[in-house]
């Protein structure tokens, strides 16, 4: 339970965002009044004197800025700690709504834990300002500071991404060119090099734009029946000049079966996991990558010869930027395993690192979707 909390008044135009909120603050046995539209926030205001107002902030009519404002110049308004839920994650929002007087700001769509701990906080930074505690107003200075670094950061991330998929897409085409007309081996060599590195750089920006969507609770899989032999096969087709660059043989163990789930986020979970394991793999050795059915579904492995994984580390290696240390002579190289242990849990699968005895092998269960 959300201690001391009295009433919320939740203001949002949309009915499936009021019904969370509404259900999420009764599971902690906190009252609320749900309103759909700015003049009926200002009376409901009026009325109840609530601890807390939810405030979306595009609303047709008064919008939420306009009803933080009329609430801030209302008697008892100041005593009130209102948090902005927008769908709106960028900065000039942000801005905007610090400039009217939010405690916080909460995108869409959001998660109940998160908006019962943001709930909580606002109020009780409200109060301590209110009080005119100089530490207090400092803190939430500082936590706006990172919040609009936060979002700076996401938007630039965002322009970047999506800037650097046409010149790579440029790349990639160019080097199709070269390779259809290539008339010695040099050439040919050059232009399946290009490919295959633009091609890794495609699956890169797509992760980042993933792991974006699932920091937003937007990362849904289109799943549709895959032959999984087939995508691996895809897979390893892919993959094979990076391969072959490194000395290293792709060998597929696979029973074949027809699955449920998203194939171009489990492409890409594979070729990471390939790539990750051709980087790490001695010289003339082999990686496998299997698939059965298992009691819970599909289960994947991909498995090296190298240096593994040690223990102490399995479970940190799928966290963004994590290494594993040049000691252990193995390395996560930013965000490849980490968005590959985000697809999988937006399968409601997991993935974990196994010790192939030598090397390391990392493993995939996903259920049947129900």
């Amino acid at each position: 339970m959300i201690t001391g909390v009295g009433r919320v008044l939740v203001v949002d135009d949309n009915a499936e965002n009021r019904l969370l909120a509404q259900a999420t603050l009764d599971d902690e046995d906190i009252p609320c009044t749900v309103v759909s539209n700015g003049e009926d926030a200002l009376v409901a205001f009026e009325r109840e004197k609530p601890d807390c107002v939810l405030l979306d902030i595009r609303m047709p009519g008064l919008d939420g800025i306009e009803v933080c404002q009329r609430i801030r110049a209302m008697p008892g308004g100041n005593a009130t700690a209102i948090v902005f839920v927008t769908a709106q994650r960028d900065v000039e929002s942000f801005d905007e709504a610090s400039r009217a007087g939010g405690d916080d700001f909460l995108t869409k769509p959001f998660n109940p834990a998160a908006l019962v701990v943001r709930i909580q906080t606002a109020v009780h930074l409200h109060r301590l300002a209110v009080a005119h505690q100089e530490l207090a107003v400092e803190l939430k200075r500082q936590r706006d500071q990172l919040q609009r670094l936060q979002l700076h950061k996401e938007q630039l991330t965002q322009f970047l991404v999506h800037d650097f998929k046409n010149p790579v897409n440029s790349i990639e085409l160019h080097a199709q060119r070269v390779l259809r007309n290539a008339t010695d081996e040099r050439s040919r060599d050059a232009a399946v090099k290009i490919q295959g590195d633009s091609r890794a750089l495609l699956r890169m920006i797509s992760n980042l734009l993933d792991i974006g969507k699932a920091d937003e609770d937007r990362l849904a899989p289109a799943r549709q029946a895959v032959a999984i032999g087939s995508l691996i096969r895809d897979v390893t087709l892919e993959l094979q000049p990076l391969a072959a660059g490194a000395e290293v043989e792709l060998v597929e163990q696979v029973a074949a079966c027809d699955v449920e789930l998203d194939p171009d986020l489990m492409f890409r979970v594979l070729a990471n996991l390939v790539d990750n394991a051709i980087r790490h793999a001695p010289e003339r050795s082999a990686i496998t990558i299997s698939a059965r059915r298992s009691a819970a579904g599909l289960e994947l492995r991909v498995a090296d010869a190298g240096a593994g994984v040690p223990t102490e580390l399995r479970a940190q290696i799928f966290e963004r930027f994590v290494s594993a240390g040049e000691a252990a002579g193995r390395s996560n190289r930013g965000l490849g395993l980490a968005f590959c242990r985000i697809a999988i849990e937006a399968h409601h699968g997991r993935i974990w690192v196994e010790d192939a005895k030598p090397g390391a092998m990392f493993c995939i269960e996903l259920p049947d979707p129900t």
